[in-house]
């Protein structure tokens, strides 16, 4: 079973979530806000991937951070700030049989399903 990670409104979590429906697979999506973020696997992801991967360096909620907690990022620190503000996260995290993509491109995302 698929699963994809993110928050409803983002635009590349719309449209990772269209190309699933639109290519008829299965799969359950798990909203960070709305379902919360107790079950997600983030501590998983930082210790397998680190911070660079899981987190988005281009968002808005990375630029609010002040350069102090940027400059002292570690998997530590992300995960408490992560935990905190979800929308740090890279979106979609899609994972299928212990696989994980972060981000949604048509040809990556195709293999994995």
């Amino acid at each position: 079973m698929i699963t994809l990670y993110g928050i409803k409104n983002c635009d590349t979590v719309k449209k990772a979530r269209k190309w699933l429906e639109n290519s008829g697979v299965d799969y359950r999506f798990h909203d960070f806000r709305e379902d919360g973020m107790d079950t997600v696997p983030l501590a998983d992801w930082l210790d397998k991937f680190g911070w660079e991967q899981v987190l988005n360096r281009r968002s808005t909620s990375w630029r609010a951070l002040c350069d102090e907690q940027k400059d002292t990022l570690d998997n530590t620190a992300a995960l408490a700030l992560a935990s905190d503000m979800p929308t740090l996260i890279k979106r979609p995290v899609t994972t299928k049989d212990g696989a994980t993509l972060f981000g949604f491109k048509e040809a990556e995302f195709s293999k994995l399903v």
